[in-house]
């Protein structure tokens, strides 16, 4: 593990809404349709919080999409630390598979760490990662991406072919907007990118999902 710093200090955070009003937002970790099946530690608020920097490349991002027709839908920015812990926690808890068949149909709880779907210091708790997917304007609904945010499963991995042509190249459409605006992606979650030249490379947040913690700051 490397040797990092944890802080509860928000100063450099901002509301995605308030850079993107645009955005659709359905923060998935604060509701109890996930993975684990209840809601998060730590988000206390239905609402994305991520730095300054990833929030302005993410308003190029949304302006590049909305010129073809769509708008950016997020399901998760920064994550607290708190809550990486209970996810950890979840993990050695071997008796509750409650969640399974909707997230992890084929896969044991440990080899979602082993294959790296959840990991032990996570990318989001730094503040510049975030999980979305696009929307269709002219319909309204989610694009299709060829498997459903948080499907810890190979049909999630951002270059698998064993999709339809459409829904690779919906997921191209998305990758290719994010990379060229900044961001990188994993190989492992279509809907997952992280800011290249994130600005806390080294620093984990703890403070929670919160505009009156925000504020208060």
């Amino acid at each position: 593990m490397k040797n990092t710093d944890i802080t509860l200090d928000c100063s450099g955070f901002v509301i995605l809404a308030d850079y993107v009003p645009q955005i659709i937002q359905e923060i998935r970790y604060h509701s109890g349709f996930n993975f684990i099946g209840e809601r998060i530690d730590g988000y206390e608020d239905p609402i994305a919080l991520i730095t300054k920097e990833a929030a302005r490349a993410l308003k190029s991002v949304s302006s590049e999409l909305m010129v073809q027709g769509y708008r950016l839908k997020v399901f998760d920015a920064y994550r607290p630390a708190t809550a990486v812990k209970q996810f950890c926690l979840w993990g050695i808890e071997e008796h509750d598979l409650r969640m399974k068949q909707f997230f992890y149909p084929d896969l044991d709880k440990e080899d979602l760490f082993i294959k790296g779907y959840i990991a032990k210091q996570s990318s989001h708790s730094r503040g510049s990662a975030v999980d979305l997917t696009l929307l269709d304007m002219k319909s309204g609904r989610e694009v299709d991406m060829g498997s459903p945010f948080d499907l810890f499963s190979e049909v999630s991995h951002p270059d698998y072919r064993g999709i339809t042509d459409e829904q690779y190249e919906n997921r191209m459409i998305l990758q290719n907007a994010m990379v060229r605006n900044g961001f990188q992606p994993i190989d492992c979650e279509w809907w997952h990118f992280s800011l290249k030249d994130e600005p806390y490379p080294d620093t984990y947040f703890a403070f929670p999902v919160s505009a009156e913690y925000l504020k208060r700051q």
